[in-house]
């Protein structure tokens, strides 16, 4: 008896270890790029082997590269953040105002130049930015958009100083959820706000991932947040951005496709059911967590254009 129950608890001590490694190892991965490399295959259109391999080494991504550059001419700016930061700024003739727009996760400045080509046909001068740890950006480090939300203060602190007309916030994704902590924990002003799909809590948005796949979320996902806490730092249980978006009172449009698989519908509604100010709602149907300009350019343009020009006209954006 006494033999077993010692091979009982070296065997649980030995799985619990070998857990927590596993945890610990993807949590470094998700939130550290490589320098160099080639982008890995998604681990989801992978065989069976693949997905072990991804599961039992986890998956490194290289730090995300400017893939092309603005067509127009344009300025750099370097701005000292919580890391040194790297933008593009391109100019508009008589400007309405400015845009800054930041990216999703795995992306880089140069992934927004489709989006600031809109924006600038519409009279917007634009500012493409690379959060920290990506493009021309210091560090390797990415943290789904918490101490992302420093450059995003940086940047709105810039060119609110520097550039003489409103200033409107553009972001997707990881992009979006640095903007809203960003606004909530520093009470920034900007004229307003432009989001496309937000997760609701960081819970939620990592329990997806492992559903996506096939494993359970429960205990993984909550092993993978503690050690992502452990080794950058900061509190992911509460990185939610359904609580930030109650300090929001500005115009916002809010964007989401419904084919998402990576933000649910209800973390959505969730979100824009607390904002407190005026808003707006627009789905695109065919459209998961990805470049909505690929299948709704007309319809992003009209939508955007409309709310925007509601902010010239002094009056409000309309639901």
């Amino acid at each position: 008896m006494r033999r077993r129950n010692r091979v009982i608890l070296a065997t649980s001590i030995t799985l619990f270890v070998f857990v927590n490694f596993l945890a610990a190892m993807h949590a470094w991965k998700f939130t550290h790029f490589t320098e160099g490399g080639t982008i890995p295959p998604d681990p989801r259109k992978q065989g069976w082997a693949g997905k072990m391999q991804a599961i039992l080494i986890g998956v490194s991504h290289p730090k995300p590269v400017p893939v092309n550059r603005p067509a127009v001419p344009f300025t750099t700016v370097r701005l000292q953040s919580n890391k040194s930061i790297e933008s593009w700024i391109i100019p508009a003739d008589s400007p309405t105002g400015t845009i800054i727009l930041f990216h999703g996760y795995k992306g880089e400045k140069s992934s927004m130049l489709d989006k600031a080509t809109v924006f600038r046909s519409l009279g917007y001068q634009t500012m493409v930015v690379d959060f920290m740890g990506s493009g021309g950006s210091e560090g390797n480090q990415t943290t789904i958009g918490f101490y992302e939300a420093e450059n995003v203060k940086t940047c709105f602190d810039y060119a609110a100083r520097e550039m003489h007309h409103p200033v409107i916030l553009f972001g997707t994704s990881m992009g979006a959820v640095a903007i809203m902590k960003s606004i909530h924990e520093h009470q920034l002003r900007p004229a307003a706000v432009i989001l496309e799909c937000p997760f609701g809590t960081m819970k939620q948005t990592v329990d997806r991932r492992f559903a996506m796949m096939g494993l359970p979320a429960f205990p993984l996902s909550s092993l993978l947040m503690f050690w992502g806490c452990a080794l950058n730092g900061f509190n992911a249980f509460a990185h939610n951005p359904v609580d930030y978006a109650r300090s929001m009172n500005l115009p916002v449009l809010l964007m989401y496709g419904e084919k998402d698989d990576r933000v649910s519908r209800a973390e959505t509604d969730a979100i824009f059911a607390v904002l407190p100010g005026e808003r707006v709602l627009r789905t695109f149907p065919e459209a998961g967590h990805d470049n909505y300009l690929k299948k709704y350019r007309h319809k992003w343009t009209m939508n955007v254009d409309h709310f925007l020009k509601g902010l010239k006209s002094g009056g409000q954006p309309q639901p």
